[in-house]
């Protein structure tokens, strides 16, 4: 049975590698250089694999139980995914443009999708999702709001915006863990996903 509580911690900065910005991480949850134990805890194993190019998926929240849930959710359906995540709205344009410590697109690569929170500090969702439309490079991202709101003003707003699809967070683990399931059977495997350019070029 998946143990939820407590929650697992995350990797250390020596086993995860990090933006210049505290809140940004990077794991690759189906690299074979990490594996997990019972607790769902991430434990380096020794020998050096070559890494397989996945697709990228990044995921702006500053909610970390949230992210923890998430994280899980993709490792208990399979998804096999780099799932990227930045804490606010601010670090998810820093991301996207490609700019200050996101600049290298080897280490921060260009996701195919962005999963968004509407409600963040410094630079809110919809911030987000009006800036993204008015950049020609990124304007075709998909965009998956996935908030804990369901408010019709914000449902209409988020779409008036240029949402792709709105989702609310669910309540229960089994819940997430479908809609996981369904979120990566449609706009990870089965849609077929628009070019994207910040138009920086790579390091």
């Amino acid at each position: 049975m998946l143990d939820l509580s407590p929650a697992s911690p995350e990797p250390t900065s020596s086993q995860v590698s990090r933006g210049a910005r505290l809140g940004f991480y990077h794991l690759d949850l189906k690299s074979p250089e990490w594996k997990m134990d019972s607790a769902l805890n991430y434990w380096p194993v020794a020998e050096t694999f070559s890494m397989v190019a996945r697709k990228t998926v990044l995921v702006a929240d500053d909610d970390l139980n949230d992210i923890s849930l998430l994280k899980r959710a993709f490792l208990k359906a399979g998804i096999d995914v780099s799932l990227n995540v930045v804490r606010d709205g601010a670090e998810a344009i820093q991301y996207l443009d490609g700019d200050n410590a996101f600049a290298d697109r080897n280490a921060f690569p260009m996701p195919m999708l962005l999963l968004l929170d509407l409600k963040m500090p410094r630079t809110n969702g919809f911030e987000v999702l009006k800036w993204v439309r008015s950049q020609d490079g990124l304007r075709r991202l998909l965009v998956v709001v996935m908030t804990n709101s369901d408010e019709p003003r914000d449902i209409d707003r988020a779409y008036d915006l240029g949402a792709n699809s709105f989702l609310k967070k669910p309540d229960d683990f089994s819940d997430l863990l479908k809609m996981s399931e369904k979120l990566h059977e449609y706009w990870i495997e089965t849609n077929l996903c628009p070019t994207c350019n910040s138009g920086r070029r790579q390091s």
